[in-house]
């Protein structure tokens, strides 16, 4: 009876899933040892016709799942369990199974197909984003809204220079996975504590023609076990990631705020309900959702840090931890890229509300724009800058317009006309290199 979100397919795309299902597991793990006895007959190590025999049975159609569960039961040994249920069926060439290998050859051999296969699809989607955000900030990009920090109005940006900040973003994770690949998608067969003597003087031959066979790099040096800070640095990544998506969430989620108003998740009116007693609620709750999952998968960090730390060659705190630092944060994370892809995709954009904004503080949030006109008369910039902040506070205190201050005031008005003020308190013509900057991302 499944329990965890995951497995009632609440969370999770099927292609992710099928990934790191049981049954796709095992015979990753039976991929490993058929790639390991064809390498020991490469060398002479075997008769050919032994390793072929391996070869062809090493697949869940002859090893079931069902059975090496079964043995496991009996033997309390995971890999032990595959490597006699794969000899079973074999029959002599059986004998040959496993040869001068420890169970975590197989096991991180393993992890690097499946991660392989979890990385092309993350990066798939991640490319995805990108473009859907390059398609944004091309349609946006001359979309007046006010930029905020610290919560408050600061100065006038566009939708597409926010939705290119955000696209560089994912472009650098993107670089960040692809870079990591040579250090994370690596396999071993170096035998127990990892010095390669169970398998004779042709070891290094063999793990090269197993890693060759299976598509990933070889470790340059392993003990028992592949070193941890590899997958320390993939689900660090990862956070990174499930942060930057945590990051757009909620600035949508602000923006959808009946307060703002510029930004709405999309919303099937004639199907969807927002609350099971207020019939009016829209909420961002798919943005909701991603920030909820990116605590869980920043949480996998830890474990993934505290994995790196092990007994002499290896112990078997990493296992227990591993079966669920990597299918979750791989699986999440995917999730996730999936629904910020569609979120951002199908936004709703309230132009006339943005612009609307922009006016809400009568003029103030130009106040810059005014300054720097001031300069260029000749006025002192600091001195500028402290006229400017003590008419913003009385304009703002007699909540009146801006421009009005601007024009009443002798030494403003002295060096600026009431043209020269307007344009100066114009948005459109103080957007610095925003429109440029969204346009270069958009074409990257």
């Amino acid at each position: 009876m499944p329990i965890l979100p995951i497995d009632t397919g609440r969370y999770g795309t099927p292609e992710m899933l099928k990934i790191f299902e049981e049954e796709t597991r095992v015979q990753k793990l039976l991929d490993v040892e058929a790639a390991l006895a064809l390498a020991h007959a490469e060398v002479g190590n075997i008769p050919k016709k032994d390793a072929e025999k391996i070869a062809s049975m090493a697949s869940t159609k002859y090893v079931k799942v069902e059975r090496v569960k079964a043995i496991e039961k009996e033997i309390k040994h995971d890999i032990a369990s595959l490597v006699r249920a794969l000899s079973e069926v074999c029959g002599p060439s059986g004998a040959y199974v496993h040869l001068g290998a420890t169970s975590y050859d197989i096991v991180d051999t393993t992890n690097a197909l499946q991660l392989k296969d979890a990385l092309d699809l993350i990066e798939k989607k991640l490319a995805d984003l990108k473009g859907i955000l390059q398609n944004q900030a091309a349609q946006h990009k001359e979309t007046i809204m006010i930029g905020r920090t610290h919560g408050q109005h600061a100065l006038p940006i566009t939708l597409g220079f926010k939705f290119a900040v955000w696209g560089y973003e994912v472009n650098r994770h993107l670089e960040r996975l692809n870079e990591c690949k040579k250090r994370v998608l690596v396999g071993k067969v170096s035998g127990a504590v990892g010095t390669q003597a169970g398998l004779g003087e042709h070891a290094q031959q063999i793990q090269e023609f197993v890693m060759k066979r299976l598509g990933l790099h070889a470790a340059e040096i392993s003990t028992q076990i592949v070193q941890r800070d590899r997958y320390a640095e993939l689900v660090c990544i990862y956070a990174m990631v499930a942060s930057s998506l945590e990051n757009f969430a909620t600035e949508i989620r602000e923006l959808q705020r009946p307060e703002i108003g510029e930004l709405f998740e999309a919303f099937e009116a004639k199907k969807q309900v927002g609350s099971s007693t207020m019939p009016h609620k829209q909420n961002p709750e798919t943005c909701e959702r991603v920030c909820g999952l990116a605590r869980i998968v920043r949480s996998l960090s830890t474990p993934a840090f505290e994995d790196m730390i092990t007994w002499h060659e290896r112990d078997l705190t990493q296992s227990s931890a591993e079966r669920f630092i990597l299918p979750e944060s791989s699986v999440l994370l995917d999730y996730m890229l999936n629904l910020m892809c569609n979120i951002i995709a199908n936004l709703r954009v309230d132009e006339q509300r943005m612009l609307q904004n922009v006016s809400l503080t009568q003029g103030r949030a130009m106040s810059e724009a005014v300054m720097m006109a001031l300069t260029k008369k000749g006025v002192n910039r600091q001195e500028a800058h402290e006229l400017l902040r003590k008419l913003t506070i009385q304009s703002a205190q007699e909540k009146r317009d801006f421009k009005q201050f601007l024009l009443q005031d002798k030494f403003v008005s002295s060096k600026l006309t009431e043209k020269e003020i307007d344009q100066a308190l114009n948005p459109k013509n103080y957007l610095g290199t925003a429109i440029k900057q969204a346009e270069k991302f958009a074409k990257s």
